[in-house]
């Protein structure tokens, strides 16, 4: 977390989908090449085609999204990257809320069945944006491995904070995002990134995080329209409290086209990303930050129910310093579960580690005993000197043939 504004934002990113391996401070890592290293573009790629894309705000003439015909063929490389399936093992959000602010979540989505609570019409998403986020934070695994979430077991609070089409302005965020701590969630996921708003959405997020409730926000917009300047930085993400995501993609890096942004707290997968819609049980395409952040909320939600005890402050701290050392950090939601971080903070998470003692040095303990022994000598000597030399001017003593 920051409570600095976000850098700006130096290029545009196109709305469709474009087509680190080393050894982490935690408990026993060997974490898995693919974690947060090399990544399967091939696959991926080949994986994504012809999935329908999904949007954030409906066209004038568009309809409501309808059902995908089309089903991922194969994990998508997301949860590969993020190592889920060593994380969710040790946790999969169960007794947490995750409040998804954007353009509502379908209760009728079957990978979410019994899981969707919903604020006012929040329930049905014409947009399918929503729906397809929560499918990153929550979405049940289904039997073809193709999405799912983080956290299949977390609960989602869906919240609208934007209009039927997925228009929306800095009050209406602001008052989903307070409507959604009253609701006591535990994560508030929320999907836009607005460059006005700074007062009403910094103190919506204060009201949050009084309630203990963790903002997790995209750092910039996923796309900006035609001839359209990016602002300098963009709310709630700049807002203290907030964790800001920025997104990579399949080969570890970001698009040419993508907006090139600096400051975010972490960076997870967000470009070629494969999620569930609002109806049927075909799935969607989707690339941006904002998807990028609904797997730090999936996360999160992980980390708040493995470790119930902790504050939200202290679930961002664990999200950012057990991540994957880079530019921005990348999440690793393994690491946030296992690292034993030390109290200072700000301080890099140390493992536990067994003590062993180390070999005997021979040459060194030998070489060490001949200089103790040789300043021991002299000192001896000196020792001597300081007696025997002013009792030897006493009696007059003088050097052999002087």
């Amino acid at each position: 977390m920051r409570a600095m504004p976000r850098a700006r934002v130096r290029s545009r990113r196109r709305p469709w989908a474009s087509a680190v391996a080393a050894t982490l401070l935690m408990t026993v890592i060997p974490t898995a090449l693919g974690a947060v290293g090399a990544l399967p573009v091939a696959s991926a790629a080949a994986d994504s085609v012809g999935l329908p894309v999904v949007t954030s705000v409906l066209a004038e003439d568009d309809s409501c999204v309808s059902v995908s015909s089309e089903k991922a063929k194969a994990e998508p490389w997301t949860l590969g990257a993020l190592g889920a399936n060593r994380s969710r093992p040790l946790s999969q959000g169960a007794g947490t809320t995750v409040a998804v602010v954007d353009t509502g979540v379908a209760e009728q989505a079957p990978a979410l069945s019994g899981r969707v609570t919903a604020l006012g019409a929040a329930g049905e998403d014409c947009v399918g944006h929503g729906t397809f986020a929560a499918g990153l934070i929550a979405a049940r695994p289904g039997d073809d491995g193709g999405p799912a979430g983080l956290a299949p077991q977390a609960r989602i609070l869906a919240v609208r904070g934007t209009d039927e089409r997925g228009g929306t302005t800095a009050g209406q965020v602001a008052d989903a995002i307070r409507q959604a701590a009253d609701e006591g969630v535990s994560v508030i996921y929320v999907a836009v990134a607005l460059d006005s708003g700074k007062s009403q959405l910094t103190d919506a997020v204060e009201y949050a995080s009084d309630k203990d409730a963790l903002v997790v926000a995209p750092v910039a917009p996923d796309a900006l329209p035609r001839n359209t300047e990016p602002a300098p930085w963009y709310w709630p993400a700049a807002a203290p409290g907030v964790l800001a995501v920025m997104d990579y993609g399949p080969d570890g890096g970001r698009p040419t086209n993508a907006p090139l942004v600096s400051g975010a707290d972490l960076a997870a997968p967000g470009d070629a990303v494969v999620s569930i819609g609002p109806k049927g049980s075909g799935h969607f395409i989707g690339s941006g930050s904002s998807f990028a952040a609904a797997h730090v909320a999936g996360a999160a939600a992980q980390v708040r129910a493995r470790y119930p005890e902790l504050k939200a402050a202290e679930v961002s701290r664990r999200l950012t310093e057990a991540a994957y050392p880079a530019s921005p950090p990348r999440l690793d939601p393994y690491a946030a579960l296992t690292a034993v971080l030390t109290d200072a903070r700000g301080a890099t998470p140390q493992p536990e580690r067994a003590v062993v003692p180390p070999p005997p040095a021979t040459e060194p303990r030998t070489r060490a005993l001949v200089v103790a022994a040789v300043g021991g000598g002299l000192v001896l000597l000196v020792a001597a000197g300081a007696v025997v030399i002013p009792r030897g001017r006493a009696r007059n003593w003088r050097p052999a043939g002087s």
